[in-house]
């Protein structure tokens, strides 16, 4: 018995590991596009972008597993092994599990690859361009006011950098945490010298051969010696569009993490997964999400009893500030703040429905939002399978 893993980041070295703490002994093979070993994504935005860090998620040495790195898989094959990949050297590794973690890319816009100086940020060459480019412009637009963005609007902050803020949405951050809370983020920018433009796109970069403004929708000029784009991500799913995967924005997935191909999971920011709580799939970029995925998938490889799906929880730090949620929360939940308000350095609200705390948000409060987090992973919704 073997395993294969497609995909060398987070949720594929969670997978391997999980896998060895619940006793596995056969061999792994994990193929990765990206010639760097496995390293952490989330202080690419932050801490990384003003030096060097220690990235790297763990240790790589195990006898039993084979890191294949700076090779790209291009398709799924069946073979009296079991499933396997086809290499983009034309090889082909397979075993009797096959995992598929290939993560996603970042969204781009139209004309960003004409022009140097436009970045996006997915991986640790992106970030080292983009620490690079902070240090020297004066000037930085950032399109996108997600958390990706207004991370790196936050870093560039520090640094003396001028920074604007274009977002296309009314309410930034409304889709994440509701339009009241989700506005209670937006204010940050304002409050740490950074400009938000909201409800307006991107209509061109202009510049020879380097960019050095960007028009908006609006006619408006916003000068730039860097661009930033942060605007989403899309999952690494083409290259097996010709297999019988069923592929939907992400590769869709039970709750188990299993694919519509026996013996084919995925996971992390590639997979869709069944969330019982809602009765749909769900797509989620977060790194809890990756991990909890490789949690649950090792043990569905392994035959153990199945492992427990967790509520969303992510978190962002901006500005010097620690923003956290978890749970599952829906438009028309009830917000309930249970400590400080808008206007108090720290705060936490719940999000209700029914009277039922569904959702923590806090920002500066970890105490208080680990006690509701617990209490609401411990509702019953939170650890059903389909």
């Amino acid at each position: 018995m073997s395993v294969v893993v497609v995909g060398a980041s987070l949720a594929g070295f969670s997978l391997v590991r999980d896998l060895r703490e619940r006793g596995y002994g056969d061999s792994i093979t994990v193929v990765g596009d990206e010639v760097h070993p496995p390293y952490d994504r989330p202080p690419l935005s932050k801490e990384y972008l003003h030096a060097d860090v220690d990235i790297a998620l763990g240790d790589t040495n195990d006898p039993g597993t084979h890191w294949s790195l700076g090779r790209r898989a291009t398709g799924i094959t069946s073979t009296a092994a079991g499933p396997g990949v086809t290499l983009d050297d034309g090889a082909v590794i397979a075993g009797q599990s096959l995992v598929l973690a290939t993560g996603a890319r970042a969204r781009t816009l139209p004309g960003a690859q004409a022009l140097a100086g436009i970045h996006t940020l997915r991986t640790v060459d992106d970030a080292y361009a983009i620490r690079a480019a902070l240090h020297t412009a004066r000037t930085v637009v950032i399109v996108g006011a997600g958390l990706i963005g207004s991370e790196i609007a936050s870093t560039a902050a520090t640094l003396g950098v001028r920074v604007t803020i274009v977002e296309l949405a009314t309410d930034p951050l409304s889709g994440v945490f509701g339009p009241h809370l989700g506005a209670l983020c937006a204010d940050l920018h304002a409050a740490n010298g950074v400009r938000l433009r909201t409800g307006v796109a991107v209509a061109e970069f202009l510049g020879d051969a380097r960019v050095s403004a960007v028009r908006l929708t609006d006619g408006t000029l916003l000068a730039a010696d860097a661009v930033i784009i942060g605007i989403g991500a899309v999952p690494n799913t083409e290259w097996a569009q010709d297999s019988p995967l069923r592929i939907d924005n992400g590769f869709v997935t039970d709750s188990q993490c299993r694919t519509t191909i026996p013996d084919i999971y995925a996971i992390g920011d590639c997979a869709r997964a069944y969330q019982r709580t809602s009765g749909t799939h769900h797509r989620s970029e977060h790194w809890s999400n990756a991990t909890a995925q490789a949690r649950i998938a090792a043990a569905a490889i392994v035959g153990a009893p199945a492992a427990n799906i967790p509520t969303t929880y992510f978190w962002s730090r901006q500005y010097g500030r620690m923003i956290q949620f978890a749970g599952d929360r829906r438009p028309d939940d009830a917000v309930r703040f249970i400590d400080g308000d808008p206007s108090t350095p720290s705060c936490t609200a719940l999000y209700e429905r029914d009277g039922e705390p569904v959702a923590v948000f806090a920002i500066d409060n970890a105490r208080l939002f680990t006690r509701y987090r617990k209490q609401i992973e411990r509702r019953p919704a939170a650890f059903a399978t389909p």
